[in-house]
């Protein structure tokens, strides 16, 4: 197998290849130009878009040639794969909005440079199509039995699948074949989802021109207990720092289980395979650390990596920085005139409502300072104030805030 074949599949990005064999003597032969999609339905990434791109990053430092296409014209329709329900559609201006800001997060991790990793936006050739040709031309290559066969049009046919979404798969196929034309792109990878979407594209290639194109698909990730990997109790993890702030995405990675470190380690980080069984075999907890270091490092770069880890060392009495810390700001006379500890949770941000402070309280869960505190009617006066300034409060043992008395 050729060789960055093997990396894809010693660190997990391998789940099926339409023809494995045909792909690696193609590699083998030379540069293979690929590519990947992401559709701007939202302002920004979140980690599970980025399985794929890391991917690209390993493909590209082997040699060969990746495009990330944003799907700016995809987009005014909605992907059904993976879906139980149909997507909400935006405004166009919404969308192209969101295709610039996708474009900049992957642009900071890939670094575009317009000749090993380079992007394209598919608006450019699906925008301005004309419906009757593109029936004719490419629609005539489609079977309606066949594209039933698919896994992601025979979930959505059991909940209703829209006649806009059944044309999605006839789109990504034309856009396999336009980067055919257009850049010789003659691999596309992906999540396992998109399995038909991509061995459609393939079969309109050879109909259309003949040309040989290839398929590659990674496993959807998921923790050890089945849950969809990158979900937090605020939603997705995302690349975008003002929804998911560099030190919470940090603690996301932090606080993964035993079994999951060395299968993101793997996926999410460029240490050498050896490196990272070096890191296993030692203790676990470092190993986290790593990761979350890691991880934090190559989607927002060194300086806020350095920043959440001081943080975490500091909030969890390893040093630090404690100005590193997720902070929240209260008013110093509420201290002063103490404030009840259901409502100082629920203002510090670590619970979502105050019926959530108060369970946090009653089992145990909330602590201030180096003290737990069990009562829901205690009241935290400006004693509990370090250096009269500020406290730490922590939720469980994994969640925690730098409180400012102001």
């Amino acid at each position: 197998m050729n060789k960055a074949l093997e990396i894809l599949k010693e660190r997990g990005f391998f789940q099926q290849c339409t023809d494995v064999d045909g792909l690696s003597r193609l590699m083998d032969a030379g540069p293979v130009t690929f590519y990947v999609g992401i559709d701007p339905t939202g302002p920004s990434t979140h980690i599970g878009h980025m399985l794929p791109v890391f991917a690209l990053k390993h493909l590209v430092s082997a040699g060969h040639r990746g495009i990330v296409l944003i799907g700016g014209g995809t987009a005014r329709i909605g992907d059904p794969s993976g879906k139980t329900e149909m997507r909400k559609m935006i405004s166009y201006e919404q969308i192209d909005e969101n295709a610039a800001s996708i474009r900049a997060q992957i642009d900071r991790f890939v670094k575009f440079d317009g000749k090993t990793a380079l992007t394209a936006n598919n608006k450019d050739w699906l925008a301005d199509l004309n419906y009757i040709d593109f029936l004719r031309d490419i629609g005539s290559h489609f079977s309606v039995n066949r594209m039933l066969t698919f896994e992601a049009y025979k979930k959505r046919m059991e909940v209703g699948l829209s006649f806009v979404e059944f044309n999605y798969q006839l789109l990504q196929s034309y856009d396999f074949l336009q980067l055919n034309e257009r850049e010789g792109t003659a691999l596309q990878i992906g999540g396992d989802d998109q399995w038909g979407n991509i061995v459609a594209g393939i079969e309109l290639i050879r109909r259309i021109n003949g040309h040989e194109a290839y398929g590659l698909t990674f496993p959807l990730v998921t923790t050890s207990d089945g849950k969809k990997m990158g979900k937090t109790e605020k939603g997705a993890l995302f690349l975008d720092p003002t929804l998911t702030t560099p030190y919470e995405f940090f603690q996301y990675w932090r606080n993964v289980t035993d079994a999951d470190t060395r299968k993101f380690l793997l996926i999410f980080s460029f240490l050498s395979v050896a490196e990272i069984d070096a890191l296993m075999a030692g203790n676990v907890n470092a190993a986290k650390e790593r990761l979350a270091y890691e991880v934090t490092k190559e989607i927002h770069g060194k300086d806020e990596a350095d920043k959440a880890l001081a943080g975490a060392k500091a909030a969890f009495g390893g040093g630090g920085d404690k100005a590193s810390m997720p902070t929240a700001e209260i008013p110093r006379a509420r201290f002063d005139a103490g404030i009840g500890v259901i409502d100082l949770f629920f203002e510090a941000g670590l619970a979502g409502t105050k019926s959530d402070a108060r369970r946090l309280v009653e089992q145990g869960g909330a602590t201030v300072g180096e003290s737990v505190v069990s009562d829901v009617k205690a009241s935290i006066g400006s004693s509990a104030l370090d250096g009269e300034s500020e406290v730490i409060l922590r939720a469980g043992k994994k969640k925690f805030v730098r409180v400012i008395a102001k």
